[in-house]
C-alpha cells in the first residue's frame, strides 16, 4: 500500500500548481465514448470485414514537408495534407456512421493551429466520438533501421504530448501503425509496448515470410520483443496488413485512382452493383482464408489520399450498404466503419492463443532479387548529421534545464530547443534518415536540422554564460571534422569549454586546426595538459576545400564531469616551421601501442596485420581493407533489378578491391599514434591509437566515388580476422539489445537465398560484433549503416554509395549526391572504432564506448583571456550515476517540471559486473536543482504507469505469468533492472548559486544489493 500513499503524495505535489501538459486521469462519470467504446458492433458467426479509411502522409519524400502540407509542387506529386484534412472533417460531419484514422502528428499540429474555434471543437467532438481517430501519434511514422532509440522516444513523445494536450484522454492512439517503413526492429516493438499501446500493425515483410504466415495463418502474431525485460513488459500484439496499406484491387476511389465507382441507378445502362459486390465478396473470403479469425481488416486510402474525401466515403457508405443487403439472402459478410483498434478489440475477443516471435523482420526483400538493405547506408553524410543533431538536441535540453529560465531568456538573446526538436522529430521519418528521399528534400532535412542548432546554440550560450559567470561570446565550431575553425586557426588565446552530455565523467581526444607550431594548455585546476602540434594531413587539406587555411592540429585530451563542463586555457608559444619530429614518416612502423590495444602492420603492404588486448593478453589476425560492389543497372538475365535509394543489388558477389596496398606515413608522440593510410585518390583512412584509449579508431575517408566509367558503387570497409565465427555475426537493434544473426538464414522459415550479399546484409546502429568462445572483435559506428557477415572472421560494413540508376521504388531519381562544394561527387569522413576482448566481459567496454560516440561532449571557444572570476569547472549532478545507469533524457517538461529517463543500459547476462539491478536516489541527482514531487510515466510520458493498462495476449507456447516486479526501496530511491527505461516527472525548484561538491566515485547505499552503488550527495 506504500506505493499507493506515494503515488497520491507526489501527484499532489504535481498539480498544485495547475501546469500544462499532463495526462488527464480520467474518472468514469467523465469518460467520453471515444476508444474501444465507440466501435462499431460486428456480427457472431459471420464474417466481418473491417475498412479502415486512412491516409499516408509521408513527413517528406518526393516533396518537402511544407510542399506537401501546402500542396506546392504538384508537379512532382499531386499532394495537399491541409486539403485532406479540411475534406475529412467535413465528410465525418454528413454522416456518424464513418471513421477516419490519422497518423502523422507534424501535419495534424500545422493544420489544427490554422483552425477557428469553431472547427477545433468540432473536431474535438469527433475525436471525443470515436469517429475521428488517432493512431501511432509519433510526430511521424519512424523509419525502424535507420533511427536511434533515443530519437524515436523523443518523437514520439512530442507527438503524444500534443495530442493528450488538445484531446486528453480520447486523443490517445491505442494502436501503433507503421504501414510503410521497410522492414521491422525488434527495439521498436519493444519501445510501442512500453507506450502502452495495446497492438501493432505494418504492411510490409519479406515475401518467403508473407508466404509462409499466410499459408500458417500466422500473420498474427505476439512479438516478444525483449530477452532482458520481463514479460509482457515488452509484448506487443502484432498484425501484418492484407495489402501492404492499400485498398483491395478494384476498391479505391480516391480523386489519383482509376476504379469505377459504384453506379446503383438500375435504370442506367451500366449499373454495377452486382459485379461490384460480387467482386468484393470474393476478396473478402479469400482474404479470410489466410487469418485465423472471423475478422479482417482493410486498408482503404494510400499516400496522401482523401483530398476530395466526398469520393471515397460516398461509395463506401454504398458498398457498406449493398454488401450488408446481401446478409437477406444469406449472405455470411457483414461490412463496417471500423479502426485499427477496434479490429483490435475483436481479435482480443476471441481469446485465442497467438504464435510467438523473437526476432525481428530484416531484410526485408519483396521479390527474388530485390532486397531493401541499401537505405541502410544510403546517404551517409545526412545519417552523420542526424546522429550528430541528436547529441545537440540532448546537450540542448540539459542545459535548458540546468540553466533555468535564463536559458531561454539571456545575455545572448532568445534561445529555444523546441525548433531543434521538431527538426530531429521529422529527421526520424521513414523517408528522411533513411536516406530514400529525393535531393531537394535531403537538403531540407539539413537545412531544418541547421535551423534547430542555432537556436539551441543561443540557449546553450546563455546557459554556459549562466553556469560560468562569463559573459565572453561563444564560439561553435562545426567543421573540427575536417580541421576547420576560424577562431583557433587565428587566435594566440582562447579557451575550450568541453560539455559532457553523459552522466558518468567522459575522457575525449581535441583535435584543434591551427597555425601555431608549440601552444601551452592548462586545465581548469591551472595544471598543465601534455599537447602536441601534428600538421594537417594531405587527405584534410583536400577534403575542406578551402573552408580553412591551418597547416596544423593541435592534440590534447581532455577530461569533463557528469552533466556538466570543464574549460581549458590555449596559449600560443611558437609560430614558425614545425620542428622535425612533429613530421610523419612515410613508412608503416611495425606496431603501434599504449597500455591497452597493441596494432601490428604488414610492411610490405602498410595493412593492418593484428589486434592485441594487452590487458587480457588476447592477439587476435585483423587485416582491413577497402572494396566496391558494382551496383546493378538491372540488364541481368535474372532480373532487371537496380542498385537505388532502397535496393541494394551488387552485379557480382566478389567486391572489388580499391588497393591491395597503402601508401604510409607514420606519427607517433605522448598524445596519439597514428598511421595514414592512402588508398587511391578517393580513398584514405588513420589508423589513430590514442594514449588512454582502449578503442582502435579508424577514421575513413571516401569520396567523390569515381563514375567515368559508368559503374554504379557501393564502397565498403571490410575486417578480416582468425575469429571462428561459424557463420554467426550480431547486430544491435537501433542502438539497444543486439541480436544474432547467421549468413544465409531466417529463425522464422526455410530461406531460400537469392542474393548471397544483399541478403546478408543488416542495419547497423551503433555497433556489430563477431566472436568465438575466446574473442569478441566489436565495431562501433558513429552512424546508421549496413554490413554483414558474409565470411567466418570477417565484418564488412558499407560506407558510402553512389548510383547512376533508379530502383523503381518510387523516389524517381538515382542516388548520385553532389553539392556545390563537392560538384564531381560527395565526399564523406567518419570513424569506426574496433575493441577486442573476451566475449564476457566485451558488453563493459562496447556499451559505454556506443553511448560516448552518440552523446559526444560539446567543445564551444571563446576568444582572449577569461575573466578572473570565470568558473572553470561545473557538474549538473551531485555524484556521478553507476556504470550501468544511462541519463537517457533530461528535458524542460513546464515551467516547474523536468522530464527524466533513466536507462539501465546493460542487457540480462551479459556483464558479470554491471548486469544487475541498480538503484539511484531521485533526491541527490541533481546539483542546481531541488526535487519536490515526482510521479512515474508510461515511456512516451502520455500516461501515468499507475493507470497504464494494456490487452494481455497469450501466447500459444502457454507459459504461465510471471511474478510482478518488486517496488522500489523507498520513495525516492528507483530500481532499474537491465535493459529497463523508467521515466518521470519531477516537480524541481532551482536552487540560488549553491552546487554541493561533486563526488567523482559512486558511494554504496545500505538499501542496495552488497556494492551496488547510487549517487549520494
Amino acid at each position: 500500500m506504500a506505493t499507493l500513499v506515494y503515488t497520491q503524495f507526489v501527484f499532489l505535489l504535481l498539480f498544485q500548481s495547475s501546469v500544462w501538459g499532463f495526462p488527464v486521469r480520467q474518472t468514469p462519470q467523465e469518460s467520453p465514448t471515444c476508444g474501444y467504446k465507440s466501435c462499431h458492433a460486428t456480427k457472431p458467426g459471420m464474417l466481418n470485414v473491417h475498412l479502415v479509411p486512412h491516409t499516408h502522409d509521408d513527413v517528406g519524400w518526393l516533396k518537402t514537408v511544407d510542399q506537401y502540407f501546402y500542396g506546392d509542387r504538384n508537379d512532382i506529386q499531386h499532394a495537399g495534407v491541409q486539403y485532406i484534412l479540411d475534406s475529412v472533417v467535413d465528410q465525418l460531419l454528413k454522416n456518424p456512421d464513418r471513421r477516419f484514422i490519422y497518423v502523422e502528428t507534424a501535419f495534424f499540429y500545422r493544420w489544427w493551429k490554422r483552425q477557428t474555434d469553431d472547427m477545433q471543437n468540432t473536431v474535438k467532438q469527433l475525436v471525443n466520438e470515436g469517429r475521428l481517430e488517432f493512431v501511432n501519434g509519433g510526430w511521424c511514422m519512424s523509419d525502424e533501421a535507420t533511427t536511434h532509440y533515443s530519437a524515436v522516444v523523443d518523437q514520439m513523445t512530442m507527438g503524444l504530448r500534443f495530442l493528450n494536450d488538445t484531446f486528453g484522454h480520447c486523443g490517445r492512439p491505442r494502436v501503433a501503425w507503421h504501414i510503410d517503413p521497410f522492414g521491422h526492429a525488434r527495439e521498436h516493438a519493444s519501445m510501442f509496448a512500453q507506450m502502452g499501446y495495446d497492438g501493432f500493425f505494418f504492411g510490409r515483410l519479406d515475401y518467403q515470410d508473407r508466404s509462409r504466415r499466410m499459408a500458417a495463418r500466422e500473420q498474427e502474431m505476439l512479438w516478444r520483443a525483449s530477452e532482458s525485460l520481463t514479460p509482457p513488459m515488452a509484448d506487443l500484439f502484432t498484425g501484418i496488413l492484407p495489402n501492404g496499406y492499400n485498398p483491395p484491387e478494384g476498391f479505391c476511389w480516391d480523386q489519383s485512382c482509376d476504379d469505377p465507382p459504384i453506379r446503383d441507378d438500375p435504370d442506367l445502362e451500366d449499373y454495377n452493383v452486382d459485379d461490384v459486390v460480387t467482386r468484393f465478396l470474393s476478396i473478402a473470403h479469400t482474404q479470410a482464408l489466410v487469418y485465423k479469425t472471423n475478422h479482417i481488416i482493410m486498408t482503404m486510402g494510400s499516400d496522401f489520399q482523401y483530398e476530395n474525401a466526398n469520393l471515397w466515403y460516398k461509395n463506401l457508405d454504398k458498398l457498406i450498404h449493398y454488401v450488408n443487403q446481401q446478409q437477406s439472402n444469406g449472405s455470411k459478410v457483414n461490412v463496417l466503419y471500423s479502426t485499427p483498434s477496434c479490429y483490435l478489440q475483436e481479435l482480443h475477443r476471441t481469446n485465442l492463443t497467438w504464435p510467438l516471435k523473437g526476432d525481428d523482420f530484416f531484410p526485408y526483400a519483396d521479390s527474388a532479387h530485390d532486397f531493401w538493405t541499401g537505405y541502410f547506408t544510403s546517404r551517409p553524410a545526412l545519417k552523420r548529421y542526424e546522429r550528430i543533431s541528436n547529441s545537440y538536441l540532448q546537450t540542448c535540453n540539459q542545459l535548458e534545464v540546468l540553466g533555468g529560465p535564463i536559458s531561454r531568456k539571456g545575455p545572448f538573446g532568445a534561445g529555444d530547443s523546441e525548433t531543434m526538436k521538431k527538426a530531429m522529430a521529422v529527421a526520424q521519418h521513414h523517408d528522411a534518415v533513411s536516406g530514400t528521399e529525393k535531393q531537394h528534400v535531403a537538403n531540407d532535412y539539413a537545412r531544418r536540422l541547421a535551423n534547430g542548432w542555432a537556436h539551441c546554440q543561443v540557449l546553450v550560450s546563455n546557459t554556459l554564460s549562466s553556469l560560468s559567470g562569463s559573459s565572453a561570446p561563444r564560439v561553435y565550431c562545426e567543421h573540427l571534422n575536417i580541421s576547420v575553425c576560424p577562431l583557433t586557426e587565428t587566435s594566440k588565446k582562447f579557451s575550450v569549454n568541453v560539455y559532457n552530455p553523459l552522466a558518468r565523467p567522459v575522457s575525449w581526444p581535441v583535435r584543434l586546426p591551427v597555425n601555431g607550431t608549440a601552444y601551452s594548455i592548462s586545465d581548469a585546476n591551472g595544471k598543465a595538459v601534455d599537447s602536441q602540434v601534428v600538421p594537417v594531413s594531405q587527405a584534410t587539406a583536400a577534403v575542406r576545400r578551402g573552408r580553412g587555411y591551418a597547416v596544423n592540429e593541435l592534440l590534447f585530451q581532455v577530461q569533463a564531469p557528469p552533466l556538466g563542463y570543464s574549460t581549458y586555457s590555449v596559449s600560443l608559444l611558437q609560430n614558425g616551421a614545425p620542428s622535425p619530429q612533429a613530421s610523419p614518416l612515410p613508412r608503416a612502423p611495425k606496431a603501434v601501442q599504449n597500455k591497452f590495444l597493441r596494432v601490428t602492420f604488414d610492411p610490405e603492404t602498410g595493412l593492418l596485420s593484428s589486434l592485441s588486448n594487452l590487458e587480457t593478453q588476447q592477439t587476435v589476425k585483423l587485416s582491413q581493407n577497402f572494396y566496391w560492389y558494382n551496383a546493378s543497372d538491372g540488364k541481368n538475365s535474372e532480373s532487371i533489378q537496380m542498385s537505388g535509394a532502397y535496393i541494394f543489388r551488387p552485379n557480382t558477389s566478389t567486391p572489388f578491391i580499391i588497393s591491395k596496398t597503402a601508401k604510409i606515413e607514420t606519427l607517433q608522440n605522448s598524445v596519439v599514434q597514428e598511421v595514414r593510410q592512402w588508398f587511391s585518390p578517393w580513398v584514405s583512412q588513420v589508423v589513430r591509437l590514442y594514449t588512454d584509449s582502449r578503442a582502435l579508431e579508424l577514421e575513413w575517408t571516401v569520396g567523390p566515388v569515381p563514375i567515368g566509367d559508368d559503374l554504379g558503387k557501393e564502397v565498403i570497409s571490410r575486417l578480416d580476422s582468425s575469429i571462428n565465427s561459424s557463420g554467426v555475426f550480431y547486430t544491435d537493434s537501433n542502438g539497444r539489445e543486439m541480436l544474432q544473426r547467421r549468413k544465409d538464414y531466417r529463425p522464422t522459415w526455410n530461406l531460400r537465398q537469392s542474393e548471397p550479399i544483399a541478403g546478408n546484409y543488416y542495419p547497423i546502429n551503433s555497433r556489430a560484433y563477431i566472436k568465438d568462445d575466446k574473442d569478441q572483435l566489436t565495431v562501433v559506428t558513429d552512424r546508421s549503416q549496413g554490413g554483414g557477415s558474409i565470411q567466418d572472421g570477417s565484418l564488412e560494413i558499407m560506407l558510402h554509395r553512389r548510383l547512376l540508376y533508379d530502383d523503381v521504388r518510387g523516389v524517381g531519381e538515382p542516388l548520385n549526391e553532389t553539392s556545390d562544394i563537392y560538384p564531381e561527387g560527395l565526399v564523406v569522413r567518419g570513424r569506426l572504432l574496433l575493441s577486442l576482448s573476451p566475449p564476457a566481459t566485451a558488453a563493459d567496454t562496447h556499451r559505454p564506448l556506443a553511448q560516448e560516440v552518440v552523446l559526444q561532449p560539446l567543445i564551444t571557444f571563446t576568444d582572449g583571456e577569461l575573466h578572473p572570476n570565470t568558473r572553470l569547472e561545473f557538474s549538473g549532478l551531485q555524484a556521478v550515476l553507476p556504470p550501468a545507469v544511462h541519463l537517457l533524457t533530461v528535458s524542460q517538461w513546464d515551467q516547474d517540471s523536468v522530464l527524466l529517463r533513466l536507462e539501465h543500459q546493460y542487457q540480462a547476462s551479459e556483464s558479470k559486473e554491471h548486469s544487475q539491478p541498480v538503484s539511484v536516489n531521485l533526491q541527490k541527482l541533481f546539483s542546481t536543482l531541488d526535487v519536490l514531487g515526482v510521479s512515474e510515466m508510461n515511456l512516451s510520458a502520455n500516461q501515468w504507469k499507475d493507470e497504464m493498462t494494456r490487452l494481455d495476449w497469450k501466447a500459444e507456447s502457454g507459459e504461465k505469468p510471471l511474478p510482478k516486479r518488486e517496488g522500489d526501496p523507498s520513495m525516492w530511491e528507483v530500481n532499474l533492472k537491465p535493459m529497463e527505461i523508467r521515466t518521470f516527472l519531477l516537480r524541481v525548484r532551482q536552487r540560488v548559486n549553491h552546487q554541493p561538491p561533486f563526488q567523482n566515485e559512486p558511494i554504496t547505499n545500505q538499501h542496495c544489493s552488497i556494492n551496488q552503488p547510487i549517487p549520494v550527495a
